[in-house]
């Protein structure tokens, strides 16, 4: 037994002389190093895990964004609520997007493991194989690069996972306090318009208006009590969701707070398809090299003991062999154009976005003035009441006009807000990176 490991050891010790000695300052020829830069094993007491955060431009990227989110503010408080509940499923995947990164660092190293065979019925003989790359078209390089290219896939999909989970949670925040508005507004009315019933009561009681009046009247108290319980059982059915997904109550939080969205950072899913484009053509590589003959020095060490070289290759050489390999080089030129699709697709949604932001906020504007216009209508037709110049209906027919106005702006207000959540969304700062 003491002469195999010293035998293993010889293997080993001649596998990596050979490696060494093969090795090349780049790399780029498929010749594999230990001395390169990405898979030195002495670099200090930085893990893995770090140095691929330092390196990628992509995760250095998504963790520089700060979130858009007023400080302090109600949607920054619903935000902390609901990522302090966040189960963050995409959490698990980028931890093992890490390890596999971690265990493809050192795919250089000899790979050694046990051989045995059964020579007859009363006979097994057992080997150590060690087997030393040193030679592969850039396959163990392409494995590295790929996993690599997956913990960049995998942080820029929790980043999506983080950000869409702060913008379901913000637009049930806004439905609810828009319908809390709506419901206040719509119990206003109900006051005012109930005065109004109130006098046509009295007119009918003393025979100067017809009962069809009061029922008109009636009818539409009938209608406003109802906006008033729906607008309510929204808010309360909006307040429940948020709830369910937060790790506090937040039913004391009123309000939204004024933000603005600028389009200076680049969207989420076209930084999504640059990692997915990284790693289609790492993948590619390694597809491709494993398509050539490569080069390994190795042996088994036992019963058997032998040492020399190897030309070995996963697929053996065929007449399709050289379309094989286009088809490769294709699939790279693919995924270059995906995300050139992804780039227009992300910018024409972004343009969109701004469009609707510019119209509603516009829309909201001129909203508010035509309110004031229906106030004022109404405080002239109520001093012409007043004087005996117009009919409980009249003042009640501006007074509907008036109340609409109100709501419409009210619906103008929050529609603004969600598109502008929306293009936060998209731009991927909902939260900010560090804090992903």
């Amino acid at each position: 037994m003491g002469h195999g490991v010293k035998r293993a050891g010889v293997v080993c010790a001649f596998a990596f002389t050979l490696t060494g000695c093969l090795s090349d300052a780049g790399g780029e020829n498929g010749i594999v190093s230990r001395f390169k830069p990405i898979d030195n094993l002495s670099v200090g007491k930085v893990s893995h895990e770090e140095k691929v955060n330092s390196e990628s431009q992509i995760i250095q990227g998504l963790a520089a964004r700060r979130a858009t989110l007023p400080t302090g503010s109600s949607f920054d408080k619903v935000a902390d609520a609901v990522l302090a509940a966040n189960s963050r499923a995409a959490e698990s995947e980028l931890r093992a997007a890490r390890l596999r990164s971690e265990a493809a660092s050192k795919n250089w190293l000899p790979k050694i493991g046990p051989q045995i065979s059964l020579t007859s019925l009363s006979s097994v003989v057992a080997n150590l194989v060690v087997d030393q790359v040193l030679f592969d078209n850039g396959r163990l390089k392409g494995e590295r690069a790929f996993a690599i290219a997956d913990v960049e896939v995998a942080a820029v999909k929790m980043s999506q996972d983080t950000n869409e989970r702060v913008h379901t949670a913000l637009t049930l925040y806004t439905d609810a306090v828009e319908a809390r508005e709506k419901s206040a507004l719509a119990q206003t009315a109900l006051q005012d318009m109930g005065h109004f019933a109130w006098i046509m009561e009295e007119r009918v009681k003393g025979g100067v208006s017809n009962l069809s009046d009061l029922n008109v009247l009636t009818q539409k108290l009938n209608e406003i009590k109802a906006d008033v319980r729906s607008n309510s059982e929204t808010a309360a059915t909006r307040i429940a969701e948020l709830n369910a997904m937060s790790a506090k109550p937040l039913d004391g939080l009123r309000g939204v707070p004024r933000f603005e969205v600028s389009s200076t950072d680049l969207p989420l899913s076209v930084v999504l398809a640059e990692a997915e484009k990284t790693r289609a053509i790492a993948a590619a590589k390694v597809e491709r090299a494993g398509n050539l003959p490569g080069l390994s020095a190795g042996g088994t060490v036992g019963s058997d003991t032998s040492l020399g070289l190897q030309v070995k290759s996963d697929t053996l050489l065929g007449v399709g062999t050289g379309a094989k390999l286009k088809a490769i080089e294709a699939a790279k030129e693919a995924a270059g154009r995906r995300v050139n699709q992804a780039n227009e697709d992300a910018n024409r949604q972004l343009r969109k976005l701004e469009g609707q932001i510019a119209a509603k906020g516009r829309q909201a504007t001129e909203a508010a003035t035509l309110t004031q216009q229906a106030k004022a209508n109404l405080d002239l037709f109520q001093q012409q009441y007043d004087a005996g110049q117009r009919q409980v209906l009249d003042v009640v027919s501006v007074y509907e006009t008036y109340a609409r106005q109100q709501q419409q702006e009210v619906e103008l207000k929050y529609e603004t807000v969600r598109l502008k959540l929306e293009m936060a969304q998209v731009l991927g700062i909902l939260a900010d990176g560090n804090a992903i």
